[in-house]
């Protein structure tokens, strides 16, 4: 049996700006992507104009690791919080300096990448989207 540990990011109507940011910031690879109007009509519930180019499901691929999104459904509420942390874990300190200086752009630091007394190179931050990051980089510090 496989047990998974999935990120899924529900995003207020910029699914697609997030997807096309991770995809650039994280050399991410879309696996996967449908806006709700490439989905099966259904004529019980008739899809609003403004829904056809959100996002109903998305994923891709970070590393060995997917992260997963959505739009939420005009009409349903969408809120932002640090209820989520991602850790992007890498044993290359130098990625882990890309990720985070492509990750803070637009976004905040909470915590600069800096040697801590449990890995080289760490730092956290909020990305433009609202989403928190930790960057740990494996290993022992120089």
């Amino acid at each position: 049996m496989t047990v998974r540990l999935i990120p899924y990011l529900v995003m207020n109507g910029n699914a697609n700006d997030a997807i096309r940011f991770y995809e650039k910031a994280l050399d991410a690879q879309i696996l996967f992507k449908q806006s709700f109007g490439e989905m099966p009509e259904n004529p019980e519930f008739p899809l609003p104009e403004e829904a056809k180019n959100l996002i109903s499901h998305a994923t891709i691929k970070v590393g060995e690791t997917e992260m997963m999104f959505s739009d939420t459904f005009p009409g349903q509420h969408h809120q932002s919080g640090n209820q989520v942390t991602i850790c992007i874990t890498t044993d290359d300190a130098e990625k882990a300096r890309k990720f985070f200086d492509e990750l803070k752009e637009g976004g905040k630091v909470d915590m600069p990448l800096q040697e801590t007394f449990f890995s080289p190179a760490y730092g956290n931050l909020t990305d433009q989207f609202g989403v928190n990051f930790q960057i740990f980089t494996e290993g022992k510090q120089h």
